[in-house]
């Protein structure tokens, strides 16, 4: 079993707050259509697990190379937004609304954040239907920070917060 395949046994935490309906192909295909990206399989092999909700203690943090206004040493990945339209649930459908209200630069798919800062991929450079990095993004600042390569990465490097 690679290290993905390990995080993904335990990503989710025991809790339903924030899960949308069970992922389907035709809401994989909606989201995609709406956010005009495709999304990568690493993602979509998580919400497949889970569609969205809390993420376990030992992957609520990703440690970086910089400061940010978070924090000396990593940033915040308490929650993973699901794929859906869940009564007062945030979602990555929401993502283009969230953007252009935070004023930040696209494509990007919004994963996790509270407005101020987000974590998200960032489909600038790879293109609309390449396999974008994991972003950092500080909304108040305008500040940015790549934390991986791809989705698969960041998963892989995600820590448990209280080592901080």
């Amino acid at each position: 079993m690679g290290r993905f395949d390990e995080v993904t046994a335990t990503f989710w935490a025991d809790d339903d707050y924030g899960v949308q309906q069970p992922l389907t192909d035709e809401m994989v295909r909606e989201a995609e259509q709406v956010l005009g990206v495709t999304l990568p399989s690493a993602l979509l092999d998580l919400l497949r697990v889970q569609n969205g909700g809390i993420v376990g203690a030992d992957q609520d943090a990703f440690p970086t190379g910089r400061p940010t206004s978070w924090s000396e040493d990593h940033v915040p990945f308490d929650y993973l937004m699901g794929i859906g339209r869940g009564d007062g649930l945030t979602s990555l459908l929401d993502t283009p609304y969230l953007v252009e209200e935070w004023g930040m630069p696209t494509p990007l798919v919004l994963l996790s954040g509270d407005g101020h800062c987000w974590v998200g991929l960032d489909y600038r450079i790879c293109g609309r239907h390449g396999d974008p990095a994991v972003a950092w993004f500080e909304t108040d600042l305008g500040a940015e920070l790549v934390l991986a390569r791809d989705f698969r990465s960041f998963v892989e490097g995600l820590t448990d917060s209280d080592r901080f």
